[in-house]
């Protein structure tokens, strides 16, 4: 019966995610034709013949705070004001998807952003969500703040074709979730946000896929990018850490492997950049999978 009971209570969370998505996306692509393009020469910065509106971010942020309403409403969980973890978690989604409208709305400065994001990942530290893999403590709030900047980095920088980071990012949750199911039957509060998040970008990968009527944007890349930083701290970097039955090794590698497509792309846009003398902040067509393009790799249709 209580097998029965979650598998009730993840398809709503998802399905209500993914319908929710549809709704508030079809919402500004139908009356905000221009709503979210910020510049006028998109086309030399995104693989695309059109400039085209980037404001899903507000379905993740609004599916992500009604996931935990629910979930509160279900099972009794109001506390989340007396909650650190928790706390910190609403923190940094807020501050990622206000950054994000920011920077689609105005294109505030690369400085700007850089301070944003560090300041989500020392608002981590402070509410105990940091890295807890090594035993030098500067060692892992400095790593947890690195981490940070790079996953929200990584994942603006991946958005830079028609679905790209919509389905790397459903990667990157659906494994996260795998390392979530020995909490399956406890109705843990993160596998309903994941799963929630889960359905936002199914819903939004309607809009996304080749050829996309709408882009990510800084605003779902952002707030994606804080949410899978959040995430991946507790499920991957620190696996087992709480049990004292972790490996260094095995941890780092399951990162890895996890984040291949972001990470990977950020390197090889960053080292390419770097050597050309530009910079590495600025918008292109030279990423990984512009490159494969050229090569002769077709675009999906």
């Amino acid at each position: 019966m209580d097998l029965y009971r979650s598998l009730i209570h993840i398809l709503l969370f998802f399905g209500g995610a993914f319908v929710t998505s549809i709704i508030i996306n079809a919402f500004f692509l139908r009356f905000s034709r221009t709503l979210g393009i910020k510049y006028k020469n998109d086309l030399e910065v995104r693989w695309s013949n059109t400039s085209k509106p980037s404001m899903g971010g507000i379905s993740f942020y609004i599916s992500c705070l009604m996931s935990f309403m629910f979930y509160a409403i279900i099972f009794g969980e109001t506390d989340v004001f007396q909650n650190k973890e928790l706390l910190g978690f609403f923190t940094i989604i807020t501050i990622a998807f206000l950054l994000g409208l920011s920077d689609d709305a105005y294109n505030i400065r690369p400085i700007l952003k850089l301070i944003v994001q560090i300041g989500c990942g020392v608002v981590l530290i402070f509410t105990d969500n940091q890295i807890d893999l090594f035993q030098i403590e500067w060692l892992n709030n400095g790593l947890t703040v690195f981490w940070v900047v790079l996953i929200m980095n990584s994942i603006n920088i991946l958005d830079n074709m028609d679905f790209i980071a919509t389905v790397s990012s459903i990667y990157i949750i659906l494994t996260m979730i795998g390392m979530s199911l020995p909490f399956f039957c406890k109705d843990n509060v993160d596998f309903f946000l994941l799963m929630a998040i889960l359905g936002s970008l199914s819903g939004f990968l309607i809009f996304n896929w080749n050829p996309s009527k709408m882009f990510m944007g800084d605003t779902v890349s952002q707030f994606l990018g804080v949410f899978l930083a959040y995430f991946s701290i507790k499920l991957l970097w620190n696996n087992g850490v709480n049990e004292g039955d972790y490996s260094i090794l095995s941890n780092l590698t399951l990162v890895a492997l996890t984040f291949t497509v972001p990470l990977v792309d950020t390197t090889f846009v960053f080292v390419r950049r770097v050597l050309r003398g530009d910079s590495p902040m600025k918008g292109g067509k030279d990423h990984t999978m512009h490159t494969l393009f050229y090569k002769g790799l077709t675009t999906v249709k």
